[in-house]
């Protein structure tokens, strides 16, 4: 491994994937234990719309997703909330709504995405430079964010009612928490990609929480199960020439698998 530090790439794909760990290791806690799965994968594919807007204004993709990807999270968020319609109705809409209008605006732009499976999939290997900068702003904005507003994260996690109670502005805090997964989104399309983005935020926060249920040690735990995963996805990847993302979340989920496993066969020996 550490031979391939020589390369740019690779040391480009290992910071990413740490900023990525970073990001989905403190919001995927939330999304676990809120259990709020469906809507963020529904917040991941709808901003395939911000793709196809990327490609369509001649712009960077992702800062075509940035923008798209906050108005799904504020508009599932709003609809979950407000609408007559059944959450999950609602969130399916919305999420075939924005992989709908991604596909046409792709379409609709002259010449051929040469790069589109990138987002799709993703490719941790082809991450250039300016994406990490903007990776690492965002994880910025996400940390800052949950530090100014743990506790009521906290609140809104475990009992909303007795959050609001208490006097906070759960619906607000709510949209507030789907603003961050966007953002979350966004850094790990580059990374998982599109279609991938619900395993890299669930898995590490889902096996973190196996160990313990104070939340500040599973983000913690969280964050160092999806480096070390993204680490061995990008090595096994370039070992064997297979793709990235794919390649990451196959790690994760057979670890993941194998530990449930394991530790059933445990607790029913013990008993």
């Amino acid at each position: 491994m550490l031979e391939l530090l020589q390369y740019e790439f690779v040391r480009n794909a290992i910071a990413a994937g740490i900023l990525a760990s970073i990001a989905c290791g403190i919001i995927g806690v939330y999304v676990v234990v809120k259990r709020i799965v469906f809507i963020s994968g529904g917040i991941a594919h709808a901003s395939f719309g911000g793709i196809g807007l990327g490609y369509y204004l001649g712009i960077n993709p992702i800062l075509g997703v940035l923008p798209f990807s906050i108005a799904s999270a504020l508009s599932m968020g709003w609809v979950s909330k407000r609408s007559r319609l059944p959450e999950d109705t609602a969130i399916g809409i919305l999420w075939a709504l924005g992989m709908s209008i991604g596909i046409i605006l792709v379409s609709l732009t002259p010449g051929y995405a040469p790069d589109l499976m990138t987002y799709l999939f993703g490719n941790i290997l082809t991450v250039p430079f300016s994406d990490i900068i903007l990776m690492l702003v965002l994880d910025a904005i996400i940390i800052v964010v949950v530090y100014s507003f743990y506790k009521e994260f906290l609140a809104l996690c475990f009992d909303e009612e007795f959050a609001t109670v208490r006097g906070v502005a759960a619906e607000r805090l709510y949209l507030v928490l789907l603003c961050l997964i966007a953002l979350t989104v966004v850094v790990l399309i580059r990374v998982v990609g599109v279609i991938l983005v619900i395993a890299l935020l669930t898995i590490p926060a889902a096996m973190s929480r196996q160990f313990t249920s104070n939340l500040k040690k599973m983000m913690m735990l969280s964050i160092i199960f999806g480096a070390v995963f993204s680490s061995g996805g990008i090595w096994l990847s370039y070992m064997f020439d297979v793709p990235s993302g794919a390649t990451i979340v196959l790690v994760m989920s057979v670890v993941y698998l194998m530990y449930s496993l394991v530790k059933g066969i445990g607790s029913r020996g013990a008993t």
